[in-house]
């Protein structure tokens, strides 16, 4: 049995213009009509910059739901939700820090895949290192230890 993402993913590109044109109408049916204007029959920005804009967004955020995708790849429901969502900050005129500020405050660090070097985020990226260097440290002392037991060359003495 097939799941609904499996389905998704096997669909052509000819099945989803009517589901993109269902998103157009919400978009202009809840007031985002200068969101819809601005989309071409693909659900791609007109302008050629701000799609650029849009695809590097939208990799750098992660799907939620699937938590090891960006928005990008992820055909999750709320992903779909986060990409409309970029496009009509986009169309708005927000900055890409705007456009990630807002997303790291309504969903946490977790939904980048590289948050910034800040001081909350200190222990995210030095993790690794000082794995790294607690593992050094543990090989250095078992090594020193047993350096220092005495050989046992001698034959062992029977009764």
């Amino acid at each position: 049995m097939k799941r609904e993402s499996d389905l998704a993913v096997t669909r052509s590109p000819a099945a989803l213009l009517p589901s993109m044109a269902m998103l157009l109408s919400l978009a202009i049916s809840f007031g985002c009509a200068e969101a819809a204007e601005s989309l071409d029959a693909n659900g791609q920005l007109l302008d050629v910059s701000l799609q650029t804009r849009f695809e590097t967004i939208t990799k750098d955020l992660r799907c939620l739901v699937c938590q090891n995708e960006s928005i990008a790849d992820s055909n999750a429901d709320l992903a779909m939700d986060l990409r409309r969502q970029v496009q009509e900050m986009l169309v708005a005129g927000k900055s890409d820090e705007a456009i990630f500020d807002f997303m790291t405050d309504r969903y946490g660090e977790f939904v980048r895949f590289s948050p910034p070097l800040e001081p909350k985020t200190l222990l995210i990226w030095g993790a690794p290192f000082i794995m790294l260097l607690l593992g050094g440290v543990i090989i250095f002392r078992v090594a020193r230890q047993r350096s220092r037991m005495p050989l046992n060359d001698d034959p062992a003495t029977g009764p």
